[in-house]
């Protein structure tokens, strides 16, 4: 891997659709490249937990859990505002927006430099 930074023209940007993705090798690095509310996130396909393949696992929204006015459960809904990559190890899940655990911000993913223009995505190395 180069000393400098290298800017890397990956993808024509309509391979990545919204609340879709993206997996590409540049050299030997492993990149996931993600879309949510029209915004492009770009992130080392490596989980902090014990090294897998973070951006390869299940895209879903937040599950959030519903409480009425006693803190009772009401069951369970899906968060349409937070989506959340989920590794296929171990299940740890990421916001896609951030790459960081919702439980435990020690935990995330290492966020790479993405921007998208003229219908290409870019990411630097």
């Amino acid at each position: 891997m180069p000393d400098t930074a290298t800017v890397f023209n990956i993808a024509a940007s309509e391979e990545v659709a919204e609340q879709g993705r993206l997996v590409v090798d540049i050299g030997s690095v492993s990149v996931g490249v993600f879309r949510f509310k029209g915004q492009v996130y770009a992130y080392r396909n490596i989980c902090p937990h014990q090294g897998g393949p973070a951006c390869q696992g299940r895209i879903i929204n937040r599950v959030r859990e519903n409480l009425n006015e006693q803190k009772m459960s009401q069951g369970l809904s899906f968060d349409k505002d937070v989506m959340h990559i989920v590794c296929p190890w171990h299940g740890l899940e990421f916001d896609v927006t951030n790459g960081i655990h919702p439980g435990d911000s020690a935990y995330k993913l290492r966020a790479l430099e993405v921007v998208e223009t003229d219908g290409r995505i870019h990411v630097t190395l």
